[in-house]
């Protein structure tokens, strides 16, 4: 559906925001991990709750809707919030706490995601 190839493409967005926060671009032996944020946890919490134990980062993303008419369009937004502060704690930034008519009707500004390492 329209809604899963969205969803899918925000994840995709989130693993590259991940890849490109992080000095290293995300080290180690195994995959790196893009793991939803929940609005009132740090990301150092999440990760360390996971084995992907280690965050390189706390990344909030949104992409723009319709087609880019020239090179000064703004497609998309971002923030990294870093690891240790839960951040803006707005519930409609947490997309499993979020409802999903709120997706639906497009009233969600940023989904926030962080971005975990096996160390």
């Amino acid at each position: 559906t329209w809604l899963s190839s969205g969803i899918n493409a925000e994840y995709g967005a989130a693993a590259a925001a991940c890849r490109g926060s992080t000095a290293s671009g995300g080290t180690g032996p195994w995959g790196n991990a893009v793991i939803p944020k929940e609005n009132t946890r740090s990301c150092d919490a999440i990760c360390g709750a996971t084995a992907f134990n280690r965050c390189d980062a706390d990344v909030s993303l949104i992409g723009h809707p319709g087609r880019a008419k020239d090179y000064t369009n703004k497609v998309g937004a971002f923030y990294n919030y870093g690891c240790a502060s839960p951040g803006n704690q707005n519930v409609a930034f947490d997309e499993v706490k979020a409802p999903e008519d709120g997706v639906l009707r497009g009233d969600v500004a940023y989904y926030r995601f962080c971005c975990c390492r096996k160390e």
